[in-house]
């Protein structure tokens, strides 16, 4: 039978994108939101003091822009624009030194030594060069034959690899394997687990090809053009519905869930093959985030003023600093010099902040459902680094991974990526079937399927052809 009609729960990027691709093929669509404001994790609110807009999740889109599926749609119509910032991002080391990586490739040779400049080029001259070729073969599920067979063999052979070993067997210097480190820590792994390198080699390649942008507004503006451009197509959007069980909506040919895999079993359990739900009830969260928004009285004053030229900045020092730290989340433990991803949009987009004032929000990797507070330990990690910087405090808003889980469910136990990104995970993301369930109507198009987590869509985008491949007929 031919998919006619379709319903969407939840009004994340992926499921926004899912709704999109079916519209665009003449699918009746309903988007159903839980909330009031679309979005999810990829939406922007004043949280600390007014005038100040913080993202609430995602900030940063170095996916977003290189995004296959994003790329086609006309969301610029809709008032969406990309800042770039001077860089992509910024690592400050111990002693006022930091490392920054440029946007430009041969300018890498300006911030490492002649070695590791050669050897930095090697890992990723090529896949940034040919990143959307690249993506075409890594966003979607793995086990298929790749359209660019050599291209993804030379980019997945290292990338198979532990980050550690990785930088250790590349780079000479310091400096350099803790720039490759944070960039890999955002695999939210052990840097000593095969395929943590892949996160790096990936995010690294973006960074010299496209970019790690910020959007004018926040998050919130792709969320509201995704949202534009699918009521232009005639797709309905319905929000203020916390859908809990699948008699709650209407009939529809297929339903596609912008969910966690708890979610999915609990909303359409008696819908699915109990094998099938026992499979996903294996598929493991990852560590979760503790995550701070700050209100800001000036930019933060960091000791090197490189690091005022990225938006997005990794501390934590050296790789084996941020080793240990990813390490320890994952293994269920919390420490006191954890890897801190921080954002600072408001030096790039003024929209952000009442005039002179700033914002900023960082979070660390903490074990999964942690209740822990760890404001003191972020803050500490960012004073570490710029010194005075709790001096320029106006506000904070502090969440911890509890909270996060409460706040948006498909965050288990505050995990951001929709579950572990370990290899096993990545095959079967979260089970062989990828986005088909049991039930030949119910489809999973959420981060917890391939290619995993960040803001690019095409989770969502990949389950909807999924869906009109096998309903076509």
């Amino acid at each position: 039978m031919p998919l006619r009609t379709a319903n969407i729960i939840g009004s994340g990027p992926n499921g926004l994108a899912a709704a999109i691709t079916l519209a665009q093929q003449g699918v009746a669509v309903t988007l159903y939101e839980r909330n009031h404001r679309l979005g999810g994790a990829c939406s922007t609110a004043e949280l600390t003091l007014p005038g100040f807009h913080h993202d609430l999740g995602s900030s940063a889109y170095p996916l977003g822009i290189a995004s296959p599926f994003f790329r086609t749609l006309p969301l610029e119509q809709y008032g969406l624009r990309w800042i770039q910032p001077d860089a992509p991002v910024a690592h400050p080391l111990d002693g006022g030194d930091a490392v920054v990586q440029e946007q430009n490739l041969a300018e890498m040779a300006t911030q490492l030594s002649r070695h590791d400049a050669r050897a930095w080029h090697t890992l990723f001259a090529s896949t940034a060069h040919n990143l959307p070729a690249l993506l075409e073969d890594v966003t979607g599920p793995l086990l298929r034959f790749p359209h660019h067979p050599f291209l993804t063999a030379r980019f997945g052979l290292p990338a198979l690899l532990p980050a550690q070993a990785l930088a250790n067997l590349a780079f000479q210097d310091e400096r350099s394997k803790a720039l490759f480190a944070g960039l890999a820590a955002h695999s939210v792994l052990p840097l000593t687990n095969l395929s943590s390198a892949a996160a790096a080699l990936l995010l690294g390649a973006a960074a010299h090809a496209s970019g790690w942008p910020i959007l004018a507004g926040g998050g919130q503006s792709l969320t509201n053009a995704l949202a534009q451009h699918l009521q232009s197509l005639g797709g309905q959007i319905v929000t203020g519905v916390d859908v809990e069980q699948l008699s709650q909506l209407p009939p529809a040919d297929a339903t596609f869930f912008d969910t966690s895999v708890e979610a999915l079993i609990r909303i359409a359990g008696d819908s699915l093959v109990p094998s099938y739900v026992q499979r996903l009830r294996s598929f493991q969260p990852g560590p979760g985030i503790f995550k701070v928004d700050y209100a800001l009285s000036q930019p933060i004053p960091w000791a090197n003023a490189a690091c005022a030229r990225a938006a997005t900045v990794h501390l934590g020092g050296t790789l084996a600093e941020l080793a240990a730290s990813e390490d320890a989340a994952f293994h269920g433990r919390h420490t006191d010099k954890p890897y801190v991803l921080l954002v600072q949009p408001s030096l790039f987009d003024a929209t952000r902040a009442p005039a002179g004032k700033h914002t900023a929000w960082a979070y660390c990797h903490v074990p999964c459902g942690s209740n822990d507070d760890r404001t003191h330990i972020i803050d500490s990690q960012i004073e570490r680094f710029a010194p005075g910087f709790r001096d320029c405090v106006l506000a904070r808003h502090a969440s911890n991974a509890a909270s996060l889980a409460q706040w948006n469910p498909n965050l288990i136990g505050g995990d951001i990526s929709g579950g572990a990104l370990t290899l096993p995970q990545l095959i079967a993301r979260p089970t062989m079937s990828t986005y088909r369930t049991s039930n030949p109507s119910l489809y999973l198009c959420s981060a917890s399927t391939p290619p995993g987590g960040g803001v690019h869509g095409m989770c969502g985008h990949n389950a909807a052809k999924a869906a009109l491949q096998s309903l076509r007929h």
